[in-house]
């Protein structure tokens, strides 16, 4: 009698008809056969009006496939212990997936949801195969679990959830869903907004080439693998995190159209070839930074965080994610082939930065603690002769270069990531502009090491003329390029004791020369004229080098030093020694009060 009312209730369907069967259970033959009454003979395709199928449980697959619904399409708690297809299907009315257990694949690939669809709560435990799906109102994936490669909101999904080349055309709801494998929105487009706050992505993230057009909201979401954006496109003003990522935050290529704020806690953050088409603020922990290639029409900060980031209800933001990465500073790893005339840089590391190549660099702008690589410490004697270095701020490119001459000493950095090409040439020009950024933000002593740089490489620069080079070798075993006070005033000392043992061996004369006195008295009165005169002065023999002549010789030196002359009476030898004593020793002085000026000048 079952069977014959079935049979009288199926033959009085129509396609379009009204159905409810809420609590049934349906085998794959009988919904089979139900979707064969209400299959539309015009298209060969099943078309449905207000379908109810709460609580439902479909015990084999169900095949939706083109199906169309034209009324509501509830599937609230309903459970697919099978396959649930509906590839190509439209619903023009709200869709109610809401607590739905998928434990097969679902596959909701090119259809259309002209109304609402409420995926909220439910679990994806198979493939969630949303591609090219067209979502014209709301998309409510919140709390779903996708246990598989990718998923919205909460939802989870054993194998793989694709998004790929879905159309969000309202707002896209996913907050607190949970991807415990891949998800993949690429090429998605967002036109509402896009809110993913507190997902949990285990696996990669990607949304590569996606659109969105309206805010993307990523508040307190936790990454556990790669958040992939490349060539992503945010077309308004948009505040991205705060966000933890695990791995990396790849946005390489993607496009900014309005103002942006990015809040980040992440291992590396990846910006080559970006375009900001506005201001932006790039807030970071942990992160390795690479900008290279990136293009920015108006200002943009990139900032270290020093604390963990706050939320909107004034939660901090958990990084637990991140917790076998003690250190939270920012190290930026390149701003080659950037124009920084609008860039500016807060407390960050900038020891391993590739700056070669950069363009207007004297206009970069350099707040709070950005600190620089510094040259190997302490004295080198496993060598002839023996090396010195003096600490002071160097790049990257330099490290590179010189740990790759012959004979370079220990303590260089040889592993500097697509720093081979950068060499002296390539660096003096860098190390100009780094000066004069400082120099225009009052900052002299962190000025004068790159003056040190920029010479340094001047000297070792192919293009500089022989003579040059030997120029500026003199001035930098002289004086550190009138920068080390400590070499110049031991060269002044040198000069010093070299002058005095040259004037008590050679200079000074045997004995103070006698005054005579000549003249002619006239038999009658008359004019009485005296001529008075002095010993030629004899070279010295015997013991020269007695505490009064050392007196003597000192005496003459440090009138020297101060471009005096003494007045003692010397051999001719002796006139020469303090000559050039006159000359060479205020010059030192000179240099080494220079080097003091430009270490205390601000």
């Amino acid at each position: 009698m079952a069977d014959l009312d079935r049979d009288v209730y199926l033959a009085g369907l129509a396609p379009g008809a009204d159905i409810d069967h809420r609590g049934t259970p349906f085998t794959q033959s009988l919904l089979n056969t139900l979707l064969n009454a209400l299959r539309d003979p015009a298209t060969g395709h099943p078309r449905l009006g207000n379908a109810k199928f709460e609580s439902v449980t479909f015990e084999g697959d169900a095949w939706f496939e083109s199906a169309t619904f034209e009324g509501i399409a509830w599937f609230e708690s309903a459970t697919f212990k099978g396959c649930a297809g509906f590839k190509s299907a439209t619903f023009k009315d709200s869709a109610g997936f809401g607590a739905v257990t998928f434990k097969e694949g679902a596959g909701f690939e090119s259809a259309t949801f002209k109304g609402d669809a409420w995926f909220e709560s439910a679990t994806f435990k198979g493939s969630a195969v949303f591609r090219s799906a067209t979502f014209k109102d709301g998309a409510w994936f919140r709390s779903a679990t996708f246990e598989g490669d990718a998923g919205f909101g909460a939802a989870t999904c054993k194998y793989i959830a694709w998004f790929e080349s879905a159309t969000f055309k309202g707002r896209a709801w996913f907050r607190s869903a949970r991807f415990e494998d891949d998800a993949w929105f690429e090429s998605a487009t967002f036109e509402g907004d896009a809110w993913f706050e507190s997902a949990t992505f285990e696996g990669d993230a990607w949304f590569r080439s996606a659109t969105f057009e309206g805010d993307a909201g990523f508040g307190a979401a936790t990454f556990e693998g790669d958040a992939r954006f490349e060539s992503a496109t945010f077309k308004e003003a948009v505040t991205v995190g705060p966000l933890v990522c695990a791995e990396r935050v790849l946005l390489s290529g993607a496009t900014f159209g309005g103002p942006v704020t990015l809040s980040f806690a992440a291992q590396r953050l990846e910006c080559r070839r970006t375009r900001w088409s506005s201001t932006a603020e790039v807030r970071v922990r942990y992160a390795t930074v690479d900008f290279a290639h990136a293009v920015f029409e108006y200002p943009l900060t990139i900032a270290a965080e020093p604390d963990p980031f706050v939320l909107a209800d004034g939660r901090q933001l958990a990084e637990a994610a991140l917790a076998s990465t003690p250190d939270p500073g920012v190290r930026l790893a390149s701003l080659r082939g950037v124009d920084a005339a609008h860039l500016v840089l807060a407390d960050v590391d900038l020891s391993g930065c590739l700056f070669a190549g950069t363009v207007h660099l004297d206009q970069l702008r350099l707040e709070g603690a950005c600190t620089f690589d510094t040259i190997p410490p302490s004295v080198h004697w496993r060598r002839w002769p023996p090396v010195r270095f003096t600490e002071r701020r160097t790049l990257a490119e330099e490290h590179h270069w010189r740990a790759s001459q012959p004979g370079a000493v220990r303590g260089w950095n040889a592993a500097v990531l697509g720093a081979g090409r950068a060499g002296p040439l390539q660096l003096a020009p860098v190390y100009r502009a780094l000066r004069k950024a400082f120099e225009d933000s009052k900052h002299e002593p962190g000025a004068a090491d790159f003056y040190y740089g920029e010479m340094e490489m001047r000297r070792h620069a192919d293009d500089i003329p022989r003579s040059e080079r030997g120029l500026l070798a003199a001035y930098w075993a002289l004086s550190g390029y009138g920068l080390r006070a400590s070499r110049a005033l031991a060269w002044l000392g040198a000069a010093m004791l070299l002058t005095i043992t040259l004037l008590m061996a050679v200079g000074l004369p045997r004995d103070t020369p006698k005054q005579t006195t000549t003249g002619t008295v006239p038999a009658g009165e008359g004019k009485v004229t005296f001529e008075i005169d002095k010993e030629d002065p004899q070279n010295p023999t015997g013991n020269r080098f007695t505490g009064e002549r050392f007196e003597k010789a000192l005496n003459i030196t440090l009138n020297s030093v101060v471009f005096r002359s003494s007045g003692q009476d010397l051999t001719t030898t002796g006139t020469y020694i303090e000559m050039t004593s006159r000359l060479t020793e205020p010059v030192l002085l000179a240099l080494a009060v220079l080097a003091v000026r430009n270490r205390v000048k601000r």
